[in-house]
């Protein structure tokens, strides 16, 4: 049986968490804190995290290689909503970096070990929605919920409902491996079928709030 609590991280429970599972394939939700991972730790984001009542499972800092575990993976975190509680495992991994320099682009230090975890409680390596967006685009991003039931990864622009824009336009093949089966970039949603956007919760400390103000699109999106 795969192990709760991630044997190599560090741990710092949450007092509250997600609730309980309610059953469904398995997933992981990849997140950015809007933190320098350079000068931030996993610890810092962890306690920013808990004081704010939205744990991940873990916070992972890819340059170090810190990981901090808050919630045990039988339980829902809760950086994602209601979401969060579809899945035998739905386990969010909270990366230390920005939406808008993408963690792909550091060292990974500490990744294999995560994969074997997510491995280990059945995340296929597969990105059904495709690679996420980049801000301003991932704020309009398709949250299909027939993707999201087939379980994998996503990025938490793409999970039903949340409305956030991270963690950017990552390399989904340096997260998963060189086999991972590649899906079409997505589009963004058509204007008129945009719902409101409603800005990301600004953390206390280190992890400051997310732009919300977007920038212009592209004419290649706008058409």
């Amino acid at each position: 049986m795969a192990d709760a609590w991630l044997p190599e991280a560090g741990r710092s429970p949450a007092g509250d968490d997600g609730g309980p599972l309610r059953g469904g394939a398995p997933r992981a939700v990849w997140l950015a804190s809007d933190s320098d991972a350079r000068v931030v730790s996993a610890r810092s984001v962890a306690a920013d995290l808990v004081r704010a009542g939205r744990p991940a499972h873990l916070v992972w800092n890819p340059r170090t290689g810190e990981i901090v575990q808050l919630v045990p993976a039988t339980r829902a975190a809760g950086t994602i909503g209601a979401a969060g509680r579809e899945g035998r495992a739905c386990l969010q991994i909270m990366v230390v970096g920005s939406a808008h320099e993408p963690f792909t682009a550091t060292p990974l230090t500490g990744l294999d070990t995560i994969l074997m975890w997510l491995d280990a409680w059945g995340v296929a390596r597969r990105w059904p929605a495709g690679p996420p967006l980049p801000p301003p685009q991932s704020y309009q991003a398709r949250r299909d919920r027939r993707a999201w039931a087939r379980g994998g990864h996503f990025g938490a622009s793409q999970v039903p409902g949340p409305g956030r824009p991270d963690p950017g336009a990552i390399d989904i093949r340096r997260v998963t491996g060189p086999e991972t089966p590649v899906a079409p970039l997505p589009r963004p949603l058509p204007r008129e079928d945009r719902a409101p956007r409603l800005p990301v919760p600004r953390l206390p400390g280190d992890l400051a709030a997310v732009p919300t103000v977007p920038a212009p699109e592209p004419a290649s999106i706008r058409s």
